[in-house]
């Protein structure tokens, strides 16, 4: 659905579509067709078996497994899944996933545009392996691939919300964010869409909005933002382009 500025879709509401002879069913939740011109969101499910080989000419793809076990193998180097795993693709690199099975392996994907890599570049990250850093009101975000680990450019990291509802802030980068786990309610303009697991939102930027925790756990998102910076650069109150 549109909402004020951006776009919100469950993945479940989603069509997949799989390719002859492919183990990967793709469910694309947010591209340049809802509005979100820079960056793409998509949500792998692998099938027992091998994959085929996947490459993007043009474009860096960062993955995040959500579900089951397997093997990323890039450019012939086979680097193991497990879920809260990260993964970065560099622009023109050749990966294919093998899974273990019995299970679907389920990666949720984002394409953003390549600004390139350092010496530092890490293929896989482990979200236990990161430390916690603070942002706005008691929330804690660890970032997975971004330049400390190799990618310029771009940013992805696991927030954890408590319950309650924070301030209304917005953010200078775009943004595609998916619920891990936890309920909520997303607050942008006049509009107040629920949040499940599996909710994917593209906020873009200088848009004024908050995420409310309505459980009484944590809400746990998965976002994903360019050009590249820490989660916790957010502006409190209502954007003035004035």
């Amino acid at each position: 659905m549109r909402v004020a500025e951006g776009f919100v879709v469950a993945e479940h509401d989603v069509a997949g579509v799989r390719d002859e002879g492919d183990t990967a069913e793709v469910r694309t939740t947010i591209d340049a067709s809802r509005g979100c011109e820079l960056l793409e969101q998509r949500v792998l499910r692998f099938a027992p078996g091998r994959s085929l080989d996947r490459t993007d000419g043009e474009r860096q793809e960062l993955l995040y497994v959500l579900d089951g076990t397997g093997t990323l193998e890039l450019d012939g180097v086979r680097h193991a899944l497990e879920p809260q795993t990260a993964a970065f693709v560099a622009r023109g690199e050749t990966y294919a996933v093998e899974n273990d099975g019995p299970g679907e392996l389920r990666v949720l994907s984002v394409f953003a545009p390549d600004e390139g890599l350092t010496p530092e570049r890490r293929v896989t990250v482990r979200l236990a392996d990161r430390p916690d850093e603070s942002a706005t009101a008691d929330r804690t975000f660890r970032r997975l691939v971004c330049e400390e680990t190799g990618c310029l450019g771009v940013t992805q990291f696991v927030g954890v919300i408590p319950p309650g509802r924070a301030p209304v802030h917005h953010h200078l980068y775009d943004e595609v964010v998916y619920v891990l786990d936890g309920k909520g309610v997303y607050h942008i303009g006049d509009d107040a869409v629920p949040l499940a697991p599996g909710t994917c939102i593209h906020l873009p930027p200088r848009v004024s909005h908050c995420l409310e925790n309505t459980g009484a756990g944590e809400l746990r998102v998965l976002g994903v933002f360019y050009p590249s910076g820490s989660p916790a650069a957010a502006y409190p109150g209502e954007y003035d382009n004035k």
